[in-house]
């Protein structure tokens, strides 16, 4: 038997540790950089849900009219009874069109802000009184294993959003697969994908007129200040988000307004006027971009879902088996 990590024995009394642990190294870095997942405290889960009604943020409803458009074929291709798994649920505003459509025999909801997880199961479970509602809290970026009372029946995974976005090529082709085996070998996915597009449009969705989403990217620093005992000055950050065309990305990132010096858990940091840290990519896809990112990650394409301006897409997927041509 393999020894036990240290890490996670600590992680598993310090429930802050992963926390800390990403930000320090962050932090450290000669670009600073936090990953996007942290975003999502109570605080920032509720931000989140206000930039999804924002006239410039056009991915939440975009996606809700295909979905609307498209489940009738979904529910056809994929049958009834399966175990629906949404990774990173949020207040799975989208989710009761899918169970309508589908009529699953039981709802795995996994997101890391257990309190927000546990506010919007409660809301589907009301919604849904005979749907048995299993929520997960867990980090979705690592493996994680369902409960045992989703049963044996077979996977359809929903990851809506473009939340694969949020990463590295690298990392999103890591998810993927990690998804397929977590979900099965005759497990289904229902995948939103963001698409490429006027790059003026892209800035105005991560920057909107009312500031909605740079309270949310603001609020990153602010949980370091709750929670790690952090002094970061707020007041000397602003947000930023930038059309990066060499990797088809908005960068979102917090400049410094002035030469800075904080504490975060008990280190200390400077920034330089004008220096950022990363808080989060938004990659865009092309259709040929989005087949390939899924087949490296284990998922066979089947249907393509898309709104008539071509501004977002609705992937629906197959686990490939082992030995299987795509």
């Amino acid at each position: 038997m393999a020894d036990r990590d240290p890490d996670l024995i600590a992680d598993a009394h310090d429930p802050a540790a992963p926390f800390r642990r990403d930000v320090l190294a962050g932090l450290s870095q000669p670009r600073k950089v936090i990953p996007a997942r942290w975003f999502y405290d109570w605080r920032g889960s509720q931000l989140f849900e206000e930039i999804t009604d924002l006239p410039e943020y056009y991915p939440t409803r975009t996606e809700i009219g295909i979905l609307k458009a498209c489940l009738g074929d979904v529910a056809a291709r994929v049958g009834t009874g399966r175990v629906v798994v949404e990774p990173g649920a949020g207040s799975a505003a989208k989710t009761p069109l899918l169970l309508d459509a589908v009529a699953p025999s039981a709802y795995v909801p996994v997101d890391i802000s257990g309190e927000f997880l546990r506010e919007a199961s409660a809301v589907l479970q009301a919604r849904f009184p005979a749907l048995p509602v299993l929520p997960l809290e867990a980090d979705f970026t690592h493996p994680f294993a369902l409960p045992a009372e989703a049963g044996g029946a077979a996977r359809l995974g929903f990851f809506p959003g473009s939340t694969i976005g949020n990463m590295e090529p690298a990392a999103a082709t890591d998810l993927l697969r990690s998804m397929r085996h977590a979900l099965g070998h005759d497990a289904m996915l229902l995948i939103g994908m963001d698409l490429i597009k006027d790059r003026d449009r892209l800035i105005a969705a991560y920057d909107d007129a009312q500031g909605v989403t740079s309270a949310f990217n603001l609020n990153l620093a602010e949980r370091i200040n709750r929670e790690l005992g952090g002094t970061i000055p707020i007041e000397a950050l602003a947000h930023k988000a930038v059309w990066n065309e060499a990797r088809a990305r908005i960068e979102m990132h917090l400049e410094a307004a002035r030469a800075i010096s904080f504490e975060a858990a008990g280190q200390t940091f400077v920034m330089h006027k004008g220096e950022t840290f990363h808080t989060e990519n938004s990659h865009k896809y092309s259709r040929e971009s989005a087949n390939l990112l899924l087949l490296a990650g284990g998922w066979e394409p089947l249907a393509h879902y898309m709104d008539p301006d071509c501004l977002f897409m609705v992937v629906l997927a197959r686990a490939i088996l082992p030995g299987m041509t795509a």
